[in-house]
């Protein structure tokens, strides 16, 4: 930033007209809330770039340090071009608003395109990134140099009163992305209205506050070109359904028949005919296979049922919001109580009232038996009271910071704390063959907390190769990997099922790896490194 007074000498180049059409106090009040406004869509434009990559790359840390990083970057940069501009302050940030509004807005939609159909995302968010950075970092010194023509003012308090509606702007805007733009209007269509409020603020400060300090046909074509920007972002706003699903289309091979973004992620699913002749309905979320119908029977069977050889009244099942883990417990008649702990409320939704998905999950979140929690696992295990005879544990991958503090020693310890004695634990822990490092990263956590382990794996057409760690507390004899003498008829497993899979080819045998704990989240520097050329 520069300054427009040093040591009393104004550095700005004094106006040949009135300084401000309107009584002193009102321009300064409207110039003032254009800072605002322009602090608010910059912090969205920023939070809506590190969502779109979590949510379509992953590694949410690295996304997010790589698009702060490019962005202040640029902003310094865009601050140190804007020097020149500011004897045309006024014209120049009506421009800079403009290209602002237009760059940013469409920035979600240019993103999403490119990785679906270019799968250049990296680039295109690096190059999108320095373009809002330049821009953003350019409106500072320009407000400065108005806000000192509307009232001149000692540097020091010219700056604190820019920064402090710069920054309360930033508050706004931060806790608007997730508790309003998105649940509203979803990241592609929240872009376009911030967009929109980008390009309205530049019209705030040429129509009504300096509108006689530039000429009339410079105010006519600033306001033409605004005026074609919010066009622009209107039609992108209309087209804005029809272009993200067949973007999003171009993601997965078999056509979309649901398709949502929450606050969490983003959940998909397609159906298509198997190779068997019967539908084959699909869930993806954040573009990740959570499971197909044609043989997802064979991971929820491996998954719950080992679990449940011993006591079973009152069972825990973490994850799993699709409700097929729920479906295998409730197949026991002496289950008496089922907690569902599932973080986004549209999936458990989903698994309710979404018919194929009803379908497959036999109306189980219908259940008496059952109780649904919508709420990070880790935080709900810190105030658990209640204990359970068997926990089955379905998260995702360990791949955001998010995942990887529910694969941590300090969570089987909060965990522990919800056990009995007799209890059993069951956890989905990635494949064993194409990620071997992250399987026995997860066996050495749970190890690590306090738990005896029993390791095994089985083949899942859809996945392939895919493990679980069954875990009981206390460092005693490992648990046996069995079926109850009472379970259900199953399609998949059996005691010899579950001996063989107990056994593990040479090559994929227990590793020398490093447990998983908050501080060093070494499950996520394994799955990372592991699946990336997967």
């Amino acid at each position: 930033m520069s300054a427009t007074t040093v040591q009393g000498h104004d550095t700005t180049a004094a106006p040949s007209r009135p300084p401000a059409v309107r009584p002193t106090r009102g321009a300064r009040f409207l110039l003032l809330f254009a800072v605002f406004l322009c602090a608010a869509c910059g912090l969205v434009y920023e939070l809506a770039l590190t969502a779109l990559g979590s949510y379509l790359i992953g590694n949410s840390v690295l996304q997010t340090s790589v698009v702060i990083s490019v962005m202040v970057f640029a902003m310094g940069l865009g601050s140190l071009a804007a020097k020149p501009l500011r004897r045309r302050a006024v014209g120049a940030f009506a421009l800079v608003e403009g290209a602002l509004a237009l760059v940013g807005g469409l920035s979600v939609l240019v993103l999403y395109s490119a990785f679906a159909w270019l799968q250049l995302y990296t680039p295109a968010m690096i190059v999108v990134a320095v373009a809002v950075g330049l821009l953003i970092g350019a409106e500072i010194p320009l407000l400065m140099t108005m806000l000192q023509r509307i009232r001149r003012q000692e540097a020091g308090s010219a700056v604190a009163d820019m920064f402090a509606v710069d920054y309360i702007g930033a508050l706004v805007g931060g806790l608007c992305f997730p508790l309003w733009l998105l649940p509203t209007f979803g990241q592609l269509k929240g872009a376009l209205v911030v967009g929109a409020v980008n390009a309205v603020a530049g019209v705030i400060v040429v129509v009504f506050i300096f509108r006689r300090q530039i000429r009339r046909w410079v105010r006519n074509a600033l306001l033409a070109g605004v005026t074609a920007v919010l066009a622009v972002l209107g039609t992108a706003y209309a087209l804005a359904d029809d272009l993200e699903v067949t973007a999003r289309q171009q993601m997965y091979r078999d056509p979309i028949v649901h398709a949502e973004t929450t606050p969490y992620q983003e959940i998909v699913v397609t159906r298509s005919t198997a190779f068997t002749g019967e539908p084959d309905i699909r869930l993806f979320l954040n573009g990740d296979l959570q499971f197909s119908s044609v043989d997802e029977y064979r991971y929820h069977e491996s998954l719950v049922h080992p679990a449940l050889a011993g006591p079973r009244a009152n069972v825990l099942i973490m994850g799993g919001g699709d409700g097929l883990a729920l479906r295998e417990v409730l197949r026991y008649d002496d289950v008496q109580h089922v907690t569902l702990v599932e973080l986004d409320p549209a999936m458990t939704r989903l698994a309710r009232d979404y018919e194929p998905l009803r379908d497959l999950n036999d109306k189980a979140l219908d259940d008496p038996r059952v109780k649904v929690v919508n709420a990070d696992a880790f935080n709900w295990l810190r105030g658990a009271r209640q204990s359970y005879d068997a926990v089955v544990i379905d998260f995702p991958d360990p791949d955001t910071a998010a995942l990887a503090k529910l694969y941590s020693v300090e969570f089987y310890h909060l965990l522990g704390q919800v056990l009995t004695p007799r209890s059993s634990v069951m956890v989905q822990s990635g494949s064993p063959f194409f990620a071997p490092k992250t399987y026995w990263s997860i066996a050495k956590t749970i190890e690590t907390a306090g738990y005896s382990t029993t390791q095994f794996q089985i083949d899942v057409p859809s996945f392939g190769n895919w493990g679980f760690v069954l875990a009981t507390p206390g460092d005693g004899t490992s648990p046996a990997l069995r079926l109850a003498s009472d379970a259900p008829r199953l399609r998949y497993l059996d005691e010899a099922v579950l001996k063989a899979a107990s056994v593990f080819p040479v090559d994929r045998r227990r590793q020398d790896v490093q447990p998983s704990t908050l501080m060093d989240p070494a499950v996520l520097e394994y799955v990372l490194d592991e699946w990336e050329n997967y």
